[in-house]
């Protein structure tokens, strides 16, 4: 039966939040795996197909989406079992809470043993108190892992995830290429009203909104979305990339400056500051709704459904399964395109990671004689190509075709993403592949497999650009890592708030060296220079 709460996890809080930190002693030798592999295969390498010697059951933190609600009875529970002779037992959490229940159970010690759906930077909580492992002790369980990071030279990234102890806590999504996902999206027919082309840069996006703001004075020509947890989430991410910067949901607190081969502080940097000005000018002059920042997400969908907007962030699923559905109800001939990422002052870049969410694995499970079977199925269903592509397309014959050139197809009655827009049974809700919680990364050709001609469009605009320089490692100890928390949250805090006034115009930018100044006040510089002499710490340790 399938945990459908997460229990006793309320009853942690207080435990968790009186938690103390204390650095493991030792760490837990990746030798003498003798009594921990009971169902384990004994030859098992690049190609295999993972099938546990006998039944095992590993229980697995899922993350619960409103759009595809867990079923007991989906394919992918027996199918996984079929092929690997395991079976899951899922501790089910809704996605709105995920992170904050993630916490809860790790910090009780009622952690599943497979967590998934964990962003890198995210394991660093967990570490010094020893409750997650320091997975890349295992990587000689994990065969498929390891050939990835070495065929798509993803070397430099991982080296991003390492601790001061030199080890890693989290096993990332890792893809072949870069993939950037998140735009503007436009009404076209506007633009062929008004005698335009698809802006190339931020400078041609501002005068695009220019001349539809007036041609329909009444409007705001870009209302956005997507503000949570902080205004701006989507925006201020793919603007400040342009910029050179981070910003919105990616927002990090230092940006490497590689022309001076140091960190700088990302709020008070020159890049995040011209970023927020564009923003205020488009907001001063009325071309973009300041409501942007924080309105709903539908009322910024009916805005645009309506008329009275004609720019939105989007992502391609969103364009296909929400705004252009809203714009057919209202606005019949409305053509709406996703446009590629502009270019800004950082050039013609692509600033998408090749690392995405991926697997923690709790330190309880090394204790179980089925680790090394463990380590093995995560390695095959997550990091193998049969395994990606299982996750991603389910079972062929059933859910998709593939014809002799290898191009996947859903079966006729299957739709996914706008593919077969007819098909009674949806590869997500009704089948659970394409599962946030299994399907990371991979090959080029199975991440752009349910992609419609357009995204490819898309995709092949962003693959032509340079990809962002990869930061070095700055892995903090325990006691830097305890003081910088409690330095982020009110400097992040600040930074979001004096953001949102300098947009909206309710602060002046002459009073940009006071916001610097408050911001030192609240320990700026003392942060940078504690992650500044972590690089250079691990930059001497590494030869």
């Amino acid at each position: 039966m399938f945990r459908k709460t997460w229990r006793r996890a309320a009853a942690a809080v207080v435990g968790l939040l009186t938690l103390t930190l204390v650095a493991c002693s030792e760490e837990e030798p990746a030798k003498d795996l003798s009594g921990n592999r009971a169902g384990a295969m004994a030859e098992y390498g690049v190609g295999d197909q993972f099938t546990a010697t006998e039944p095992v059951s590993f229980s697995i933190l899922y993350n619960n989406h409103t759009f595809y609600p867990l079923k007991e009875d989906w394919p992918l529970w027996s199918e996984i079992t079929k092929r690997t002779n395991v079976k899951l037992d899922p501790v089910v959490v809704p996605a709105s809470d995920y992170e904050q229940k993630r916490s809860l159970l790790i910090g009780a010690g009622d952690a599943p043993m497979i967590i998934p759906k964990t962003y890198p930077g995210q394991e660093n909580a967990f570490v010094s108190s020893g409750a997650v492992l320091p997975v890349s002790d295992y990587l000689d369980l994990m065969p498929h892992f390891k050939e990835k990071i070495e065929k798509w030279r993803m070397q430099p990234e991982i080296d991003t995830l390492r601790q001061s102890d030199g080890k890693f806590y989290v096993l990332p999504g890792m893809h072949e290429k870069p993939w950037h996902e998140y735009s503007l999206a436009m009404r076209a027919d506007i633009l062929d009203q008004l005698g335009l082309t698809v802006p190339k840069t931020w400078d041609d996006v501002y005068t695009v909104l220019k001349a539809m703001k007036a041609r329909y004075p009444d409007t705001y020509p870009f209302s956005d979305r997507w503000h949570k947890p902080n205004p701006g989430g989507a925006l201020l991410n793919f603007l400040g990339a342009s910029y050179g910067t981070s910003g919105g949901w990616g927002y990090q607190h230092v940006t490497w400056a590689p022309g001076e081969k140091k960190f700088v502080y990302t709020g008070a940097s020159e890049q995040y500051k011209q970023m927020l000005q564009f923003l205020n000018k488009l907001v001063a002059e009325k071309l973009m709704d300041p409501e942007s920042f924080t309105q709903t997400d539908d009322a910024a969908r009916q805005k645009l459904a309506n008329g009275k907007s004609f720019v939105i962030s989007t992502n391609a699923q969103t364009l296909v399964n929400e705004l252009r559905p809203d714009l057919a109800k209202t606005q019949p001939n409305a053509k709406l395109v996703k446009i590629p990422l502009p270019v800004g002052p950082a050039g013609e870049i692509n600033p998408a990671s090749r690392l995405e969410s991926g697997v923690m694995i709790s330190s309880k499970a090394r204790e179980s004689k089925n680790f090394v079977a463990m380590m093995q199925f995560i390695d095959w269903l997550y990091y193998s190509d049969a395994g990606q592509e299982f996750a991603k397309w389910g079972v062929e014959g059933t859910t998709y075709t593939k014809d002799a050139a290898g191009k996947r197809a859903p079966t006729p009655d299957v739709t996914i993403v706008g593919l077969n827009p007819t098909g009674s049974k949806h590869l997500q809700k009704d089948f659970g592949f394409a599962n946030g919680v299994f399907a990371y990364g991979g090959k080029l050709d199975l991440v752009q497999s349910f992609f419609p001609p357009e995204e490819m469009e898309f995709q092949k605009v962003m693959n032509a650009r340079t990809p962002i320089v990869v930061p070095p490692p700055r892995p903090l100890t325990d006691e830097e890592r305890e003081q910088a928390s409690l330095w982020e949250t009110p400097l992040k805090d600040h930074v979001t708030q004096n953001s949102l006034k300098f947009i909206l115009g309710q602060r002046p930018f002459t009073e940009w060296d006071a916001y610097v100044g408050e911001l030192k006040a609240k320990n700026s510089e003392q942060y940078l220079d504690m992650v500044n002499k972590a690089y250079e710490r691990f930059q001497k340790s590494n030869g």
